[in-house]
């Protein structure tokens, strides 16, 4: 009796396991989104002060992009691509937006689907966990585009203390930053909540996991970590007594905490058994910005807000057990609108054919069905700076507002340091061509963003909700 007794858990455990993984044959799709994360902060790309065994596990276990990018260098243009699949310039979402919330214009056009929108209509359940800067307009609102669930903060950034969480909501909001100071959302609902950022946002995206393991979810956990303000608990501090410099020590502890929560994740897809069939995707929004917190690009030229590499180029991996074969390096150029367009693939959804995905899927590319480059060209755009890009498997060309024409060999020179303009002209002239293209599919940006601040409240003085 005593040993059936012993034996009952273990089997009531293999039961819950096996209907797990039997009641949801669709993949659950994770995706983690650091935040001015440096190419060389995490340790699949090398990094040795800091660190990050979970993050380091996701890339062990399925496939390390060594050219892995976004299609901005900076947080909302960024996001805009990843969520719905499209360079954001297609719908004129270039800048960075304001934070205002009685502003429906002020985001993600509502003409857009998210990925929340696709899979839902597969039937997937789906929360947003985190950063969202797609909009603050109640209309924009994560529960409006797709996600059954939200936790987190609808603006640009957010300090980290719950102490500093003064203010209700955005409605007592003076200044463009006071929305770093509003209480954390559940849903649309202010909260009390008493815990570090980092370690609330990864304690959600544990606790969904655990709620809804019956059916198909997906989770867009958007870690506001390591982008500033530098702040940390000692609990993550005093992991970090042998770097010197204060504010890499802080950007360390961020980083780590992340690391941490992400490891949670990690072992609650394992303890619920369902770690074999989620798409696990970890990457950064953007290069890190190395000035202001302390971030390291390693090799790479240039930093976020730059199309150097170091402000489009970023961490980049992906696990899928079911899928892809673990220990993977992946070496052509891969871009953030590839994993809506591997998902909606995988899940089988129809897309809206006057709005095609930008991505392609990238399954048959990493299981050698398809030895060719995902993509011919990629490209990139700044419309204010006047400053584009352009990325094939072997070049990639830099133009800026000056007119400086830079053309690089993207095999042999990593670091960008070579010039090649005057030597290889027609390839040049071939690639710039090929974004004239492109560019002509674009519109123009739809909003006016944080560096024109002062202008939009000169042309909206009764939408902006802010006193002045």
């Amino acid at each position: 009796m005593k040993k059936i007794m012993f034996l009952l858990p273990l089997l009531v455990y293999s039961v819950i396991h096996i209907k797990a993984q039997s009641n949801n044959q669709k993949p659950n799709v994770i995706i983690i989104l650091a935040d001015d994360l440096g190419y060389q902060d995490v340790g699949f790309n090398g990094c040795k002060d800091i660190p990050t065994p979970n993050i380091d596990r996701i890339a062990k276990n399925g496939v390390t992009f060594k050219n892995g990018y976004v299609t901005f260098a900076v947080c909302g243009p960024s996001r805009a691509g990843l969520i719905t699949g499209r360079y954001q310039d297609r719908f004129g979402y270039s800048r960075n937006p304001l934070y205002a919330p009685q502003d429906v214009e002020m985001g993600l056009p509502l003409t857009e689907e998210t990925m929340a929108d696709i899979l839902k209509r597969n039937g997937y359940y789906s929360t947003a966990i985190g950063k969202w800067h797609l909009g603050t307009h109640p209309d924009l609102h994560p529960q409006k585009r797709g996600f059954n669930e939200f936790f987190g903060f609808l603006e640009g950034g957010h300090h980290y203390m719950p102490e500093m969480w003064t203010l209700e909501d955005d409605t007592k909001a003076k200044t463009q930053y006071d929305g770093y100071k509003t209480k954390i959302l559940r849903n649309t609902t202010p909260i009390e909540e008493k815990e570090y950022l980092t370690d609330a946002l990864s304690r959600e995206a544990v606790s969904f996991i655990d709620k809804n393991v019956q059916k198909p979810f997906f989770i867009y956990l958007a870690y506001n970590a390591p982008h500033t303000p530098l702040q940390a608990t000692s609990k993550y501090l005093n992991r970090f007594s042998h770097i010197q410099n204060p504010k890499r020590k802080t950007y360390a502890a961020m980083v780590s905490a992340m690391d941490d929560g992400i490891g949670a994740v990690l072992k609650q897809l394992e303890d619920k058994g369902l770690d074999k069939n989620t798409i696990v995707v970890f990457l950064s929004d953007n290069g890190g910005p190395e000035n202001d917190n302390a971030s390291d690009n390693g090799p790479l030229r240039g930093q976020k807000s730059n199309f150097w590499d170091g402000g489009i180029k970023v961490p980049f991996a992906i696990q899928w057990p079911a899928k892809i074969k673990a220990g993977t390096v992946y070496e052509k150029p891969v871009i953030s609108l590839d994993i809506l367009a591997t998902v909606a693939a995988t899940v089988k959804s129809k897309i809206n054919p006057e709005k095609p995905l930008d991505g392609v899927n990238l399954l048959p590319y990493l299981n050698g069905e398809n030895k060719k480059a995902p993509h011919q060209y990629l490209f990139w755009r700044n419309y204010d700076k006047d400053i584009i890009a352009v990325r094939t498997e072997e070049h990639k060309i830099v133009v800026t507002k000056t007119h400086n024409e830079e053309l690089f060999n993207s095999l042999k020179d990593i670091s960008e340091k070579t010039n090649l303009y005057q030597q290889e002209k027609d390839t040049f002239d071939k690639l710039l061509q090929q974004w004239k293209v492109w560019n002509k599919q674009l519109k123009n940006p739809l909003f006016l963003g944080l560096t024109q601040e002062k202008q939009y409240n000169e042309l909206y003085p009764k939408r902006f909700v802010f006193d002045k």
